[in-house]
């Protein structure tokens, strides 16, 4: 309805089955070489608190300046979505640079917003955010990228959809990977529809290793907490203590990663997952990665995947760009 706020409750899959997904996942990455754990992992509800935190901080540009390019261009944005447009946004965070672009708005648009997510708290948050910018409707989805693409409203008699993946998100993957997720996008979408996409650039080391291993451990109490959660939901018997956080530039490929480093040998009971970690003095966990791009690097990517490239916004001081495409 015109001029209405409504929101749904976050779709999710039964606590049996999270927990099993969470137990399999554990077990196959720490069974690795090297060990890994899948970045979703880093967000429960303390992870987004303390992601949310780390955006706050001064090393860490990448939030501020995505909003101050979504509050210049949001109306060039709002103008080229129309009218009934249906919004989706992939890892809403908090829900402030959605909140942004649907401030930007005008209510006769009568947007539909669609917030899909791993996280429960982050999904909350962003519901109370987005739902508090503007007259729109709010369907949350409790799911990953993929499994919350498959539930995007058709066309019909609806307007333009935009589909938003903001704060660097897609720079935790490979290359090839983030092609063929763009595609799964694109085969959701019909031509005229939108993509708008965020990316950090790359920047000197020195900056990029203060935002990743902050002067005040944030992010190293973000990385030790998927710790936490292991030892919370699986029951596992890891030694904060006995990890270290270290984050590394890695030229070659682009990219930063985080890794938590054992600072003995040691052997962690893994719990419900059914196995154990072993690990030598020095051996890490890589937990994430954030691969950084060139500005022409983001329209090649789009052009290669099914969509054209129409407007890109760049904050050269904190190296980071806003694209805006639309599907072929």
């Amino acid at each position: 309805m015109a001029g209405s706020t409504a929101a749904r409750g976050a779709r999710r899959l039964p606590r049996s089955r999270r927990r099993a997904a969470l137990a399999a996942a554990v077990r196959s990455g720490l069974s690795e070489q090297p060990k890994r754990l899948p970045p979703w992992l880093l967000y429960d509800a303390l992870g987004s608190a303390l992601f949310e935190a780390i955006c706050q901080l001064p090393w860490y540009r990448i939030t501020r300046a995505e909003l101050g390019l979504l509050a210049r261009h949001g109306p060039t944005i709002a103008a080229r979505l129309g009218p009934r447009p249906v919004i989706v946004e992939l890892g809403p965070g908090s829900g402030e640079k959605l909140a942004t672009l649907i401030a930007a708005l005008d209510p006769a648009q009568e947007a539909r917003v669609h917030l899909v997510d791993v996280s429960a708290a982050a999904l909350e948050q962003a519901r109370r955010t987005v739902t508090a910018a503007g007259p729109v409707e709010v369907t949350s989805v409790r799911a990953t990228y993929e499994r919350g693409l498959a539930t995007v409203p058709t066309r019909r008699d609806r307007g333009r959809t935009l589909v938003a993946v903001l704060g660097s998100n897609l720079g935790n993957t490979e290359w090839s990977e983030v092609e063929a997720f763009l595609r799964r996008i694109r085969a959701v979408l019909v031509p005229g529809d939108l993509l708008l996409i965020g990316l950090d650039l790359v920047k000197p080391e020195a900056d990029l290793l203060a935002a990743y291993d902050d002067p005040l451990g944030v992010t190293a109490a973000f990385n030790r907490n998927v710790l936490v959660r292991l030892n919370r939901e699986l029951h596992a018997e890891f030694d904060l203590a006995a990890f270290e956080h270290r984050a590394i530039w890695r030229p070659e490929h682009s990219r930063v990663e985080m890794h938590l480093v054992s600072t003995s040998a040691q052997t962690v009971p893994l719990g419900r997952a059914g196995s154990t970690a072993r690990f030598v003095e020095g051996e890490w966990i890589w937990t994430e990665s954030s691969h950084k791009f060139r500005a022409s690097d983001v329209t090649l990517l789009g052009r290669l995947t099914g969509f054209r490239p129409e407007r890109q916004w760049v904050d050269r001081r904190a190296r980071f760009a806003l694209t805006l495409f639309s599907s072929l």
